[in-house]
């Protein structure tokens, strides 16, 4: 089993590597924000209490989330790893993975983080707002706020994982190809050190 954290800021392309790295690596998906979005969409309690935290650009409680992840990851008994895209976003969240994957026997292999400038990350964000229905992505201020909150809140679960000797910093910036390529190599060293 290969269990991989696809980190970085709001607009660091972590989606569009994830849907890569599921293609190569036969890995299952799990992003809190797309679950978080599917239960606002079909209006569920979990959707309207997710969505009253991201209108502000704020995290959902860890509490919540955790709750909904272990969920899904019950949903996929015979999966060959995760890509876990958006979560953890604290060391607490951190701390109940760590505890809920050790319990099936497995653990994070690696924390991939994607670093992109900030600039970088406002310009793309913008971007996705004017081609999808993404409210969060359309005004710079909230934009702001969630880079902000990433850097106050979720930055630090880098640590977590570097004390542990399984974080690696992955150049976020370039063509799709490049990012995936680099981020490939690393998965790709996981294996051969197995």
């Amino acid at each position: 089993m290969l269990n991989i954290v696809l980190f970085g800021p709001p607009g660091a392309g972590k989606g569009t590597q994830s849907a890569k790295l599921i293609e190569k690596y036969g890995l299952a998906h799990l992003s809190t924000g797309d679950i978080f979005r599917a239960n606002i969409k079909g209006n569920t309690e979990l959707g309207k209490l997710a969505k009253s935290y991201m209108d502000a650009g704020n995290l959902v409680p860890d509490e919540v989330t955790i709750q909904i992840l272990e969920s899904e990851v019950n949903k996929n008994p015979n999966a060959t790893g995760f890509i876990f895209d958006g979560f953890p976003r604290t060391t607490p969240q951190a701390e109940a993975l760590h505890t809920f994957l050790k319990e099936r026997n497995t653990t994070i292999h690696q924390m991939l983080a994607l670093n992109v400038a900030q600039e970088e990350l406002v310009k793309r964000l913008l971007l996705r707002g004017e081609q999808s229905d993404r409210p969060d992505d359309k005004d710079e201020s909230i934009i702001s706020n969630r880079i902000q909150v990433y850097n106050d809140q979720t930055a630090v679960v880098a640590d977590f994982y570097s004390a542990q000797e399984k974080f690696s910093s992955i150049n976020g910036v370039g063509n799709v190809d490049e990012i995936f390529a680099r981020l490939c190599q690393v998965i790709d060293s996981l294996s051969s050190n197995a």
